[in-house]
């Protein structure tokens, strides 16, 4: 059985690949985006999520996005968790531009993977473990309420 992970996409953004290299998802830029040094923007990526019960995403930065386009990942990690779910809960890079750079729609800047949560079940570790895999499936609604966007779990 594996692991199901509902995906809607926005503005023609391709579906996330699990590929065999590696062990992380990557994700793309959903726009093109030109930023001056010192710069900071919050980069669509296209893709809303709705992830497990017991599970969370962690979002970082691929090894090559600083040496490609000089940017950091602002907070320096990404965490999603399965509550940002809803039909218009868009993925988003945080970005700071070490240099001025374009960011071509369809850039692959950043990268994903999918793990327990710190309050997952012991039933949910169990299903995880003897889980084969993840699988991800296109939809075209998610049937979930909106978070309200980064930031949204409270000051």
């Amino acid at each position: 059985m594996k692991l199901k992970i509902k995906v809607k996409t926005f503005a023609g953004q391709v579906l996330p690949e699990i590929i065999d290299k590696g062990d992380w998802i990557d994700l793309r830029s959903n726009e093109e985006y030109v930023a001056d040094k010192e710069e900071y923007k919050l980069l669509k990526l296209g893709v809303a999520m709705e992830l497990p019960d017991g599970f969370e995403a962690i979002v970082a930065p691929r090894s090559s996005t600083f040496k490609t386009w000089g940017i950091l990942l602002a907070n320096s990690m990404g965490i999603i968790d399965n509550s940002y779910s809803g039909n218009n809960d868009e993925w988003r890079f945080p970005a700071w531009f070490t240099r001025r750079t374009i960011i071509h729609k369809g850039d692959r800047i950043c990268q994903f993977r999918i793990q327990l949560s710190q309050k997952a079940t012991v039933w949910q570790k169990i299903k995880w473990f003897i889980s084969n895999g993840i699988k991800i499936e296109r939809v075209e609604e998610l049937n979930t309420i909106n978070r309200g966007g980064i930031g949204s779990t409270g000051k």
